[in-house]
């Protein structure tokens, strides 16, 4: 049986032994994915498996096992490829079948030919999705991923150490002059359609680069959403199921690393080689090319073997939560829930400034998520309006600071006129390139986005901001957001946290304002903010983390009998105040009474609960009557 070693670092020769077996079968395909699937349930199988998100490229072994982390970004059109095709010896007139699934080149020897008339030819359908790294995974994430991984890795003999730090046109510069080491790769290698001669090709490439190194491309934008992202984005080839998965989704992919340095030689030749008689075509090559076919050592391909859609991106938490081992992991974990929800709200208040009631509606907007739809009403969503913020603070930043600690994902955007007027928040769609160019507002499911609004000054919106308060107030109300393919917008669903700070009440829409009482006025806010995250036990830390993620996945119902006696309280609350309660009222309690019974671990609703709900929703309103009074604004 192959070990450890030939599954991760050759896990093509694997796929060579599989193939031979089974011959030209269909059968084959479903083995290789059997074999992998098996290899992976073994006890910290996964573990070993470089991550793309942890490792360097070019520590990397081309052609290894390697597993990626990810959001999609955009999906291609699918490419045909040879599935199945033969070779001919001219000599000894020996025919060979090779496989094509999980390469981007066709790989034969010196003295063999490819036969294009065979009738063993099999050609086959692929998806490619473009993927980057999940936008505003915290820090603790990465290194907790980090710390598990047992994966060993080494400098490739394929990439120098300072391979990574070289500029975009420095890559293409050294792809298009090709060295002994990818002569030797090109010996055995020819373009998957059969055609060029590799000497061709090396030829042919040095050429091109004297044409176009006057004029070197501009860098190559890997189109992460959020500004100042990093990370590796990487070209996803699905072979099956490709449907279940859709633009937003946060997947895990293990498959067959492919950074060949032929694919970027061959993408500069049938760029040299477009007719400048035909725009189009030259639209195509250079534009399209360049974002299909990137420079591999840029954004490397990898070939899917397995693919998973993420439930969360906790590290601390069972990557699926319906397993046995992940069932005793969460009841052992509920048993001490009681005081370590006591322990995060005493935490939270003290973030707050001792203001205990906004604690209690920060952990409720914490573990809030769209859990339905009802036609175009997302229910569930519970963003929260924190007003009475101090104007041009570093209170809201710290805050932010501290739900980053918390949760797996996050960022924090300014809400400033030049923001506003200058930022992408809306994906659209760039039809000379063929690809969807992010926004901001292109994240993953169940991140948190903190708008802080206490830093918007007097100023004038242009269209572009116009669209973009816009489209927050479409997130937020409808969690959706509208992109742009210029001659019609698409809607893409969401399910995004938002936590709007303000000094009076925001802007934009929200589910539920609360007033900041602070009850301490720290002299020196930065200090006691980071003493604050030091005083707290790094093993508490992560129970928060934990307790958080876990009870967005819980279920949660409410009896009949619940039911009847909420709805007759409801009516007894119109009689007495018919001015003051609505249905809005009715259903923001009851909101507030679902997060409050899964916060302390209940999937159902008790009376107890309904009662503390309508206790925390009328200290609120009486809260902002009194500010009310005190400012002179309209509630």
């Amino acid at each position: 049986m192959p070990c450890v070693a030939d599954w991760l670092n050759s896990p093509l020769s694997i796929v060579q032994g599989i193939f031979a077996q089974n011959g030209p079968s269909p059968d084959w395909e479903k083995k290789v994915t059997e074999y992998f699937t098996e290899k992976l349930k073994e006890n910290n199988a996964t573990n070993w498996v470089p991550s793309l998100n942890d490792v360097p490229l070019h520590y990397l072994k081309p052609n290894s096992l390697v597993k990626f982390r990810c959001m999609v970004q955009d999906m291609f059109d699918p490419e045909f490829y040879m599935g199945v095709y033969e070779t001919i010896d001219p000599h000894t007139k020996t025919r060979v079948l090779h496989f094509g699934k999980y390469r981007d080149v066709a790989e034969y020897g010196p003295q063999q030919e490819m036969d294009l008339n065979s009738s063993q030819m099999v050609t086959s359908e692929r998806q490619t999705f473009y993927c980057v790294p999940v936008p505003g995974e915290s820090a603790w994430v990465k290194e907790a991923y980090l710390s598990a991984s047992q994966a060993r890795v080494s400098p490739s003999t394929s990439y120098t150490p300072s391979r990574h730090k070289r500029s975009y046109e420095e890559d293409e510069d050294m792809e298009l002059h090709p060295s002994k080491q990818k002569e030797q790769h090109m010996g055995n290698i020819d373009d998957i359609h059969g055609c060029g001669e590799p000497k061709r090709l090396e030829t042919e490439a040095s050429a091109g680069h004297q044409l176009i190194s006057p004029n070197c491309s501009p860098p190559l934008d890997l189109n992460f959403p959020l500004p100042g992202e990093k990370g590796p984005a990487c070209l996803v080839k699905v072979y099956e199921r490709w449907d279940s998965f859709k633009v937003n989704d946060t997947l895990e992919v293990y498959g067959i690393l492919s950074v060949d340095p032929v694919l970027s030689i061959v993408n500069n030749e049938e760029r040299e080689n477009a007719s400048p008689l035909d725009p189009m075509e030259c639209m195509d090559t250079v534009e399209e090319q360049r974002v299909h076919s990137p420079p591999a050592s840029l954004v490397p391909r990898i070939h899917v073997i397995l693919a998973q859609k993420l439930q969360h991106i906790n590290p601390l938490l069972p990557a699926c939560l319906n397993e046995e081992e992940s069932k005793s992991f969460v009841s052992s974990f509920m048993m001490e829930l009681s005081p370590l929800r006591a322990e995060l709200l005493g935490f939270l208040t003290h973030a707050l400034l001792g203001d205990s009631l906004a604690a209690e509606y920060l952990i409720l907007h914490l573990i809030s998520t769209v859990y339905a739809r009802r036609d175009v009403l997302p229910l569930g969503k519970f963003t929260v309006n924190l007003s009475g913020c101090p104007r041009n603070s570093i209170f809201t930043e710290h805050i932010y600071r501290i739900i980053q600690q918390l949760v797996p994902a996050s960022y924090r955007l300014q809400m400033t006129i030049e923001n506003m007027n200058r930022s992408r928040f809306i994906p659209h769609k760039d039809y000379t390139a063929n690809r969807l160019v992010s926004g901001v507002l292109q994240l993953a499911s169940n991140t948190s986005l903190v708008i802080d609004e206490t830093l918007l000054e007097q100023g004038q919106l242009d269209t572009t901001g116009v669209h973009n308060v816009t489209a927050l107030g479409n997130l937020i109300t409808w969690q959706k957001v509208d992109y742009d393919f210029s001659y019609h917008q698409m809607e893409f669903p969401c399910n995004i946290n938002v936590l709007i700070t303000s000094e009076g009440r925001s802007l934009l829409p929200s589910d539920c304002q609360v007033h900041l009482q602070p009850q301490i006025i720290p002299p020196n806010m930065e200090e006691y903010m980071n003493s604050l995250l030091t005083a707290v036990l790094p093993s508490m830390l992560n129970k928060f983390r934990i307790y958080l993620s876990l009870l967005r996945l819980l279920d949660y119902s409410i009896s009949d009998e619940v039911t009847k006696a909420v709805e007759e309280d409801f009516v007894e609350m119109r009689k007495n105040d018919p001015e003051s309660t609505t249905a809005d009222d009715l259903h923001r309690t009851l909101l507030v009474a679902r997060f409050l019974s899964l916060s302390a671990g209940q999937t159902t609703l008790s009376r107890e609960r309904w009662l503390r709900a309508k206790q925390l929703e009328a200290l609120r309103k009486a809260r902002l009557q009194q500010q009310n009074c005190v400012s002179g604004n309209e509630l």
